[in-house]
């Protein structure tokens, strides 16, 4: 009987470990620590490591993250963004990915003459390529980016419907 129960709470604890450890981030929980998750590198002189923990989601093959780097600044009724350039890279011996934000340039703006009092303090985006990611609850979105930009981020989601094209 003794045995019994001995194995039986041994196969509960390991089935917890196993569960806890592939298991994904919960947003009802504290934030996980990076460490715990891969050694990613810390940032260099200039940079900021800026990461995103998704919730784990039905469906995640139909959902997507854009990552909106950017900042806050004075604007008016010009459109302005930044150019920046996303560099993905590989977390060596891990298999993981982490992205680097570089080259940012800007802001551009356009050249309108604008009205007084259009005047006003909104977040500018920085526009690039390979800003969308494939959503994965089970690792975090590391970014590491120059100190004065914020990274924001949106979710998209696609229909389980498929559309066909028309052969023209």
């Amino acid at each position: 009987m003794n045995n019994m129960l001995a194995t039986t709470l041994i196969a509960v604890f390991s089935c917890a470990t196993v569960a806890c450890a592939a298991g994904s981030y919960n947003q009802g929980a504290a934030t996980p620590d990076l460490a715990d998750v891969a050694p990613y590198p810390a940032a260099s002189e200039g940079q900021v490591r800026q990461v995103i923990w998704l919730p784990e989601r039905s469906n995640e093959d139909l959902l997507s993250v854009e990552l909106v780097p950017g900042q806050v600044m004075q604007t008016d009724c010009n459109s302005r963004s930044f150019l920046a350039t996303l560099t993905a890279k590989d977390l060596s011996g891990w298999g993981y990915s982490y992205y680097e934000l570089s080259d940012v340039k800007g802001p551009v703006a356009t050249l309108m003459a604008c009205p007084e009092g259009t005047e006003k303090e909104a977040f500018v985006a920085a526009q690039g390529d390979n800003y969308t990611l494939r959503y994965n609850s089970k690792l975090p979105i590391v970014v590491y980016t120059p100190k004065n930009i914020e990274l924001r981020y949106r979710i998209w989601s696609g229909s389980k419907a498929l559309k066909s094209a028309v052969q023209q």
